[in-house]
């Protein structure tokens, strides 16, 4: 069922993408704490709408397709918007440029392991990444705007970066399972024979068991 409570807060991670991307239009300091406000809301969807789909048993299909997609969409527009904006320079640009690569590679394969009904469930370390990638992001909207003695600007830039280099990791493992069942001889296996691995989760950024509920902390 949409119109689940749960799905419907994921939705709104995707609604609130336009108004994020306004918000990077404004002046500053208005335009960083907007788009932090709005950033962060969201990112608290992101573990508002599994716990009440698994607390009220809404737990849906479309709710374990749309949690990640939502999760992208959200990341990869606002780093986008920063690149553009000159909020990201220099080196860091490198990093958000790994995440955004790495997750269209991934969607990629998602949809190919699809097709032959391979699933991958997600990994510890992939819920640790989308975590941290989301904190990180969030800092960096602050930029300057955050108070000086928290050194927010730095922690966000150690914390892309780390997140970067756990996005290559999980992305790998990704990889590997795809690149496996590219080079296999024969038919696609049937929905009798679908087959798991470890790793990330087929399309379900993060948290529970083989499949990724809504929300629950992040995408592949």
């Amino acid at each position: 069922m949409v119109t689940t409570l749960p799905n419907l807060l994921t939705l709104s991670r995707i609604g609130v993408i336009p108004l994020l991307v306004g918000a990077f239009l404004l002046d500053k300091p208005l335009a960083n704490w907007l788009a932090f406000a709005l950033f962060t809301a969201a990112g608290l969807t992101d573990f508002l709408d599994g716990y009440l789909a698994r607390s009220w048993d809404q737990v849906t299909r479309f709710g374990r397709f749309l949690d990640p997609v939502a999760d992208k969409i959200m990341v990869a527009a606002v780093l986008f918007m920063m690149v553009a904006r000159d909020w990201i320079t220099g080196w860091l640009v490198l990093a958000a440029l790994v995440i955004l690569i790495r997750e269209i590679l991934v969607s990629g394969l998602r949809e190919f392991l699809a097709e032959i009904n391979i699933g991958v469930p997600v990994s510890r370390l992939a819920k640790w990444k989308t975590a941290l990638q989301m904190i990180a992001v969030a800092l960096l909207l602050l930029e300057d705007a955050g108070p000086p003695a928290l050194m927010v600007r730095d922690i966000g830039t150690w914390g892309l970066w780390i997140a970067a280099g756990l996005t290559l990791i999980t992305g790998y493992d990704y990889l590997r399972v795809g690149i496996v069942h590219l080079t296999e001889p024969g038919e696609p296996v049937g929905d009798g024979d679908r087959a798991t691995t470890t790793g990330e989760p087929g399309e379900g950024d993060g948290d529970g068991s083989d499949q990724k509920q809504p929300g629950q902390g992040g995408g592949e």
